[in-house]
């Protein structure tokens, strides 16, 4: 078996055919295997998840990096494709990805080389970078640091995991790691803007435990609000987001929004420590 695509769910009916239906390609054929964990959706997420033939563990919520560990450690493939329920690969990808997962290729074509950035000699590749593009508020985001946005999710089988955060969690991969040049990862992030509030809410309330878990917070003016101010200046001005139009400019304005409430509530969470200690 060639390739193994891990997913991660929680009541995600309106992604996760989509994202399934994009990888039948790399798995059709005995190619490769699905694999989903699921924490207990109440919608349809599971249902819809076998109809596709994926293999689905329900297990409970033991937080992003170490769900995403336990899906892979149920892959049985060579390689490993890590996937958001909200992500889909597009058209171009599946030919690049089954070039390198192939092993060692005598005579690769030209075009997929330059493309993927690796050499011939791809067996000694763990991993490849993959570009995400990604989708707020029914715009495509091109500019402030949203594109190419590049993710490290295919890597072999025992040479790549999870990093152990509470938020933001990225795979790191032993040995040498290529780049796919062409192809994305399309990232259906947030449809809504009250959908992307209330992820932020919840990724600022877990940035807050990663900030007190490295000492007592003060109530900081830099971080609260200057620290804020200049992300959105930096994003939207430097990094050309402005570009974007009425979605970038909230995207970066509701960003910032989330770097001053990680600050407020870690020092809320911090002060809470001090008082129960006390």
């Amino acid at each position: 078996m060639q390739l193994s695509v891990v997913i991660i769910t929680f009541n995600e009916e309106a992604n996760i055919g989509r994202t399934l239906e994009s990888v039948q390609s790399l798995v059709a054929d005995g190619k490769g295997e699905i694999i989903v964990v699921d924490s207990g959706s109440t919608d349809r997420t599971v249902e819809i998840a076998k109809s596709f033939g994926a293999k689905v563990f329900v297990e409970e919520w033991k937080g992003y990096a170490a769900q995403k560990n336990s899906a892979i450690d149920k892959a049985s493939a060579e390689w490993i494709l890590s996937l958001d329920a909200d992500e889909e690969v597009d058209r171009d990808l599946p030919a690049l990805i089954l070039y390198v997962t192939s092993g060692p290729t005598p005579h690769p074509r030209q075009e997929l080389l330059t493309a993927i950035g690796v050499p011939v000699t791809n067996a000694d590749v763990n991993g490849c970078w993959i570009r995400r593009r990604n989708k707020f508020m029914g715009r495509w985001i091109e500019h402030g640091g949203f594109w190419p946005d590049p993710k490290l999710r295919l890597f072999r089988r025992g040479a790549g995991r999870f990093e152990s955060r509470l938020v933001h969690e990225d795979a790191h991969v032993e040995g040498k790691v290529g780049r796919i040049r062409s192809g994305a990862l399309i990232h259906h992030s947030y449809p809504t803007l009250s959908d992307y509030i209330d992820h932020m809410n919840r990724y600022s309330s877990l940035g807050a435990e990663m900030v007190v878990a490295k000492g007592k917070v003060r109530f900081s003016f830099i971080n609260i609000v200057l620290r804020p101010v200049f992300t959105f200046i930096y994003n939207y001005f430097f990094r050309l987001g402005f570009l974007d139009g009425r979605e970038g400019l909230l995207l970066h304005l509701y960003h910032a929004v989330y770097v001053s409430w990680k600050y407020v509530k870690a020092w809320e969470l911090s002060r809470q420590k001090t008082t129960l200690s006390s």
